[in-house]
């Protein structure tokens, strides 16, 4: 299903730029920093009441075109249904992968409770889906030798987290994933990057906002969950040995969107394959 929000020139200006996992953080403020360079947007995600919300927003504050499309990336059917919606709006030149499985992600699991069915869920989010949705783009984009495909990883694509197997395992194969289709495409001239977001993920800094070094952990995502459990340990650690605790730094949104804008537009005798992020003040 598919809810079209409108607002300014119909006319395409710069292509489709399609990201996937859109919530109230780094997917609003990715999908806004699009339509404000003049794309028209397609947000995705699974709840298309709050999505249609985002996008009538966006539309209204960019004078943009948005479009809402309903996406489960755990099934194939629902991605090849979904990009059908995409791909009817015009050429795709941009692709952010920002989808998440939240369901094992609030505490740790011992190893021998995970079950398989959340272990295959985490890798068909994290991973099949992301191939599923990088399927569909790729072949305009080769055509037309020129393109960006994103995709968000966190802490958790690079180390193995005690309780966390599902998460890992999925975030280590989109990273793979990842680092196959740069090395395959970009002499195409398809640009594949892969973004670590080693942080905790806030709220987009304003006059009403919490400061970065606040603000609330909830319905941020996988990166976010993780670097909690860091933070914890950290912490425990710290009062363990007398030192003082401090809260961890929040990372705006906004900030880290102009980060995926860079990549995007990136001259082609110097792309990035591979970049990571963090607050300034954070445990490495």
């Amino acid at each position: 299903m598919m809810r079209s929000m409108h607002m300014g020139n119909s006319a395409p200006a710069r292509g489709i730029a399609a990201i996937v996992g859109v919530g109230p953080k780094l997917g609003r403020s990715v999908a806004r920093k699009f339509a404000h360079e003049g794309y028209t947007v397609a947000i995705l995600a699974r709840d298309l009441g709050r999505l249609s919300m985002f996008a009538e927003e966006i539309a209204r504050e960019e004078k943009a075109q948005v479009f809402a499309i309903k996406i489960d990336c755990s099934d194939s059917r629902s991605i090849r249904e979904a990009f059908e919606g995409v791909l009817s709006l015009g050429f795709v030149q941009v692709l952010v992968y920002n989808a998440y499985c939240p369901a094992a992600l609030h505490q740790p699991t011992n190893f021998a409770d995970v079950s398989l069915a959340a272990f295959e869920r985490s890798l068909a989010v994290s991973s099949v889906g992301a191939f599923l949705c990088a399927q569909q783009v790729i072949p305009g984009m080769v055509e037309r030798r020129k393109g960006t495909i994103l995709f968000t990883g966190c802490a958790a694509s690079l180390n193995g987290i005690p309780g966390f197997s599902d998460l890992c395992c999925g975030k280590f194969a989109l990273r793979g994933l990842s680092q196959c289709l740069a090395r395959e495409f970009q002499a195409l001239g398809v640009h594949i990057a892969h973004v670590v977001i080693d942080g905790l993920v806030g709220s987009p800094r304003g006059p009403s906002s919490p400061s970065p070094s606040t603000g609330s952990t909830t319905g941020g995502g996988w990166w976010q969950r993780t670097a909690v459990v860091g933070e914890q340990l950290v912490q425990q650690q710290q009062q363990v040995e007398g030192e003082s605790v401090e809260p961890m730094m929040m990372m705006d949104p906004d900030s880290l969107a102009q980060t995926y804008w860079h990549l995007h537009v990136q001259d082609r005798t110097c792309w990035t394959q591979e970049i990571d992020l963090r607050p300034s003040h954070s445990q490495q």
